[in-house]
């Protein structure tokens, strides 16, 4: 990319371990890990202009603008960094949202360089999911997998476990429709412009990682 950083986004529905997997990889490669949540929660720290806005729709509950999310990860790529690169994870989430991030970085003489898409069957999914448990005390993740969401008790702290009602299985169905649904042109979007990768996410966690690691360390 003639010296400038790449630029990495990283796709996966709910319960397919995006987050888990940027985090090892950017390690992997020495790239730094930006996903939504962090930008928004920087901003809001640092109490800029931009924190302010920010704030205001996080507290009415209402989603942050395009816009304002865009700026910021344009913010974060003029940061000076000794890392070969960023993984964007969280964003972009739709085609209008991609679209607006291309036509943005255009204009910075900047382009998405890869996109890795981590594929999961919607079993599987769904399996995941709705076998996710959290301490109602600590918040401690339980899956059970794990052979503790019959015994009710979180062995760190002893508190009650529970299942939200966003992981019960008919609702993990229809939040994996809306994924589906809007996650599936992005992906086409990615795939015409020769950038999408996509890898098995299915398995143990570090031998995903290390498909990813090996597509995108290729082009670093």
């Amino acid at each position: 990319m003639g010296g400038q950083a790449l630029i990495t986004i990283f796709l996966g529905a709910p319960g397919a371990g995006k987050g888990t997997q940027a985090a090892a990889v950017a390690r992997e490669l020495n790239m730094a890990h930006i996903s939504s949540g962090d930008l928004f929660r920087q901003a809001v720290e640092r109490g800029d202009e931009l924190g302010r806005k920010v704030k205001a729709y996080m507290e009415k509950g209402a989603l942050v603008p395009d816009a304002i999310t865009i700026r910021m990860v344009l913010d974060r790529l003029t940061q000076p960094s000794g890392q070969k690169g960023v993984i964007l994870d969280g964003f972009p989430r739709n085609l209008a949202q991609a679209e607006s991030l291309d036509k943005a970085f255009k204009e910075q003489n900047k382009a998405v360089s890869q996109v890795v898409y981590i594929k999961v069957g919607e079993a599987e999914l769904v399996r995941r999911l709705a076998g996710r448990w959290l301490c109602r005390s600590c918040q401690t993740p339980y899956t059970r997998d794990m052979g503790h969401s019959d015994s009710e008790k979180c062995q760190k702290c002893g508190g009650k476990l529970y299942q939200r009602p966003d992981d019960a299985p008919e609702t993990v169905k229809k939040r994996l429709e809306v994924y589906f649904g809007e996650t599936a042109p992005l992906i086409e979007y990615y795939r015409c412009q020769g950038k999408l990768a996509e890898i098995d996410g299915e398995g143990d966690v570090k031998k995903v990682t290390a498909r990813i690691v090996s597509a995108v360390g290729g082009r670093t």
